[in-house]
């Protein structure tokens, strides 16, 4: 369990509503995040409460009639989500039908965005989208995209009064230069108290930094600072596969396959194999009334990655495992590949 504070509540949601430019008592938020989540009970609750923002409580998200119908309705200007509901928004076949021009913008934050979502929801809203990152532990936000100056496949930049780094991901100890790759560590107000009754998980995730100081939060994910400040984010450790000494992350195929025609959704995790330690291995959905076969993917991949982050086995599937928040389990994925 993770103890968050008031302070780290509160903090987080003025520091949300700073970053985006929350207009008070103006702006309209569609809530489809459930509020048992620490991104629903932050973002869609305490910023509005912060801000004296309108709030329009969708119970299912993937009723994308009542989304749509909510946002004309009611004039929607922001709508935080997270990339499967966006993907299943760009594939709904009546979004013409609806007058989306209120929307000032979307956040898409707990999993990794592909390019080819992002860019085609602004098509049909003409919105922005941006992303944002953090984990439960933070309150849970750390960092997002400015409104006005969104950049590509990054997280954006700490929130007001946030430091992130980026240290070596073996020890932790070294703070790295600028584009180098290494292990996120976070420091701001909404930095938790610690892991309930869990002392040593505890010191393992809030300890010192490269610059001797206590309190750094050390988040296990994966990632660089770019010469501008913006975040990037590689991918988890634990999601991390190995193919022959070589390190790949899931993120870099998965966008790569979200770039087919033919793919609504993907993930990818690491396979045993006993010559080179791990394949790769793509997991599909196909858009409705499409087809494509495993040798098809595997020739756009080829296209695309370096021949070690091709996935050498594709299994087409009608849905993936998802949390209650539409987070893909790739657990799940593996527990199937072990016969749990």
């Amino acid at each position: 369990g993770t103890q968050l504070t008031h302070f780290n509540l509160v903090s987080n949601a003025i520091a949300l509503n700073t970053i985006a430019h929350s207009k008070e008592a103006e702006d309209v938020m569609i809530a489809v995040m459930p509020y048992f989540h620490a991104y629903g009970l932050t973002v869609g609750m305490n910023t509005c409460i912060a801000n004296s923002v309108t709030t329009v409580l969708i119970p299912n998200p993937r009723d994308m009639v009542h989304v749509l119908k909510s946002i004309e309705t009611h004039r929607a200007t922001f709508y935080p989500g997270v990339p499967t509901m966006f993907i299943g928004f760009n594939n709904f076949p009546d979004q013409d039908k609806y007058d989306l021009s209120s929307l000032r913008f979307a956040v898409s934050a707990a999993a990794p965005l592909p390019p080819e979502v992002q860019q085609r929801f602004q098509e049909i809203t003409g919105g922005k989208m941006v992303e944002a990152y953090g984990l439960t532990e933070t309150g849970p936000a750390a960092t997002m995209d400015p409104l006005g100056h969104p950049k590509d496949n990054s997280v954006g930049v700490p929130l007001p009064d946030t430091d992130v780094k980026i240290v070596d991901a073996d020890i932790g100890e070294e703070e790295l230069a600028t584009g180098e790759i290494g292990e996120i560590i976070i420091k701001g107000p909404q930095v938790m108290k610690g892991y309930y009754k869990m002392p040593t998980e505890t010191a393992n995730a809030l300890r010192a930094g490269p610059d001797g100081q206590g309190g750094w939060f050390y988040s296990g994910d994966i990632g660089f600072i770019d010469e501008d400040g913006y975040v990037h984010i590689v991918d988890r450790k634990k999601d991390m596969i190995i193919v022959s000494g070589y390190n790949v992350y899931p993120a870099d195929v998965e966008a790569v396959l979200f770039e087919h025609p033919m793919v609504k959704e993907a993930t990818v995790i690491g396979v045993p194999d006993e010559t080179r330690g791990e394949l790769v291995k793509a997991f599909i959905v196909l858009k409705e009334g499409e087809s494509a076969t495993e040798e098809e993917i595997n020739a756009f991949c080829r296209e695309h990655l370096a021949a070690y982050k091709v996935p050498r086995v594709i299994e087409f599937r009608d849905d993936l495992p998802k949390s209650m928040v539409g987070k893909v389990l790739r657990r799940e994925l593996r527990k199937d590949e072990q016969g749990e």
